[in-house]
């Protein structure tokens, strides 16, 4: 997405097969980092009472067809001429739907950070599904791959990731029935009125959503210095100025007046939202959009959340 945020230095190429073959390479590195930085967070929760398959009984639920037989509660069943599932807490979870963004404006990465925005977003991305997937949830993408509920849903998530079409601004959302979680995960550099305008009806559709945003630290900072060129990486346009410093406070306080705008509106609709710096670790934002899932949302500090 681009806005006044993306006004930093960039050259993306606009050619669709490039950019396929990029996000290619890029993704199965990001698997393996995924799949580290899982491991990882779920270590530090060892021994941490959480809601899980085989835990809490929740319910009683007619049998669908295509379910295990091995979740049939046959005592239950024979009291009646129905089947009946019996459902364990994090079993009765809604399906979960996983997006990223993979517009020209992701892939930037400054001096300040090691990795791009659209390399965090993936990985954030395939981290959770792989953390999800351990759980036994059902993971979705918007476009991209039909909710399933299996242990290698992360891997066969990738492997749709490498193949997908190009994309521009939120998913269409359209495919998702029902009572569901939606994990959005990108820069949301549009203002933040545009950005509601397409979330505001998913919320009143019954879909419970959580925003992390992307942003690079020089996209916060804003550390140019003399004649600076700036490219807008969705549309090519290219701003020159003199003095570059001379932009930094209104600039600054325009991209942080965005982010408490579009934060601040989420809020209101119920949903969650966790910005992130490239220059921090994932496993930090990883972590608070888990927590916001199991419905125990993290303690933030506003410094730590800028």
């Amino acid at each position: 997405m681009a806005s006044i945020g993306q006004i930093v230095e960039q050259t993306p190429s606009s050619d669709a097969l490039s950019r396929a073959r990029q996000r290619a390479a890029l993704v199965p590195d990001c698997m393996v980092e995924a799949r580290r930085i899982a491991n990882t967070v779920i270590a530090g929760w060892h021994g941490r009472r959480k809601r899980g398959i085989g835990e809490n009984f929740w319910q009683f639920r007619p049998y669908s067809e295509g379910e295990s037989f091995t979740r049939i509660d046959w005592r239950r069943s024979a009291r009646d001429d129905h089947t009946y599932i019996r459902d364990h807490e994090w079993q009765a979870a809604h399906t979960i739907w996983l997006w990223a963004d993979m517009s020209p404006s992701m892939m930037y990465k400054s001096t300040l950070a090691s990795v791009s925005k659209e390399s965090r977003a993936l990985v954030l991305m395939l981290a959770l599904a792989e953390i999800l997937a351990r759980s036994g949830e059902r993971i979705g993408c918007p476009g991209v791959m039909e909710p399933v509920s299996a242990r290698n849903a992360a891997e066969r998530l990738a492997a749709a990731l490498i193949h997908a079409p190009a994309t521009s601004g939120l998913p269409d959302t359209g495919m998702i029935r029902g009572m569901s979680d939606i994990v959005l995960i990108g820069d949301f550099l549009d203002d933040a009125d545009r950005i509601m305008d397409r979330i505001g009806p998913l919320a009143r559709r019954g879909l419970r959503g959580h925003v992390v945003e992307i942003a690079d630290p020089a996209e916060e900072s804003f550390p140019y210095t003399g004649r600076t060129e700036f490219t807008d990486p969705e549309t090519g346009e290219k701003l020159t100025s003199g003095r570059a410093e001379s932009l930094r406070e209104d600039y600054r306080r325009a991209y942080l007046a965005r982010r408490d705008n579009l934060g601040e509106a989420l809020r209101r609709l119920g949903w969650s939202f966790v910005p992130h710096r490239t220059d921090r670790l994932a496993s930090e934002a990883l972590v608070a959009v888990h927590m916001y899932l199991s419905g125990t949302p993290p303690r933030v500090s506003r410094s730590n959340a800028s």
